[in-house]
C-alpha cells in the first residue's frame, strides 16, 4: 500500500501530499483511516483506497476518500469497482455525503467515472493544483449524497 501511495505522491499529478511515507508512517497512516481498501491481482496489490471523515464534529458525517493504482497493471473496470466499494463502505460506516475536494481537471477518466456514478459537479478552481513540475492545473469539485443517490441494492448490483 505504501509503495502505491508513494508512487502517486512521487508522480506529483494527483495527491496534495509532497512527502513520501516510510514504512512506520504508512502503517500508522493506513491504520488511522476509517477504512483502507485493497484490490489484489495474483497476490499483488494493484489498487488501494482510504476512507475517512472529511472533517470533524458537526461535519463528521461527510466522508472523503483517496485512491491510488499501479501503473504497470491495468485491469479494466477495477477503478469503477473500487469506487463503488468505497461508496458502499462509506454508506455502511454511516457517512451521508462524499465530496471530492479537488480532482485535477486533466484527469478525464476519473471525472467520467464520477459522472457515471452520479456525482454532482460543484465547480472548479482555476490553478488549484500545483504539479510536481511546477505547472498549475485546474481542479474540479464533486459530491454525492449517500442517503438518496446511492442505494445499497444498486451498489451490490454494480459489484
Amino acid at each position: 500500500m505504501m509503495k502505491l501511495w508513494n508512487a502517486v505522491v512521487e508522480k506529483g499529478n494527483a495527491f496534495s501530499q509532497t512527502d513520501l511515507m516510510n514504512l512506520e508512517e504508512a502503517r500508522s497512516f493506513f491504520k488511522e483511516q476509517t477504512f483502507s481498501g485493497v484490490a489484489k491481482l495474483l497476490e499483488k496489490v494493484i489498487k488501494i483506497y482510504i476512507l475517512h471523515p472529511n472533517n470533524l464534529g458537526r461535519c463528521g458525517h461527510i466522508a472523503n476518500a483517496s485512491y491510488a493504482g499501479s501503473d504497470d497493471i491495468i485491469v479494466l473496470g477495477i477503478g469503477e469497482k473500487l469506487a463503488i466499494h468505497f461508496l458502499l463502505t462509506a454508506k455502511i460506516k454511516e457517512f451521508l455525503v462524499m465530496p471530492f475536494n479537488g480532482v485535477v481537471a486533466t484527469d478525464m477518466s476519473t471525472i467520467k467515472l464520477y459522472e457515471k456514478l452520479g456525482f454532482i459537479k460543484l465547480g472548479s478552481v482555476t490553478n488549484g493544483f500545483k504539479t510536481k513540475s511546477g505547472n498549475f492545473e485546474d481542479i474540479v469539485f464533486f459530491y454525492i449524497e449517500l442517503t438518496e443517490k446511492v442505494s445499497l441494492t444498486e451498489i451490490n448490483r454494480m459489484l
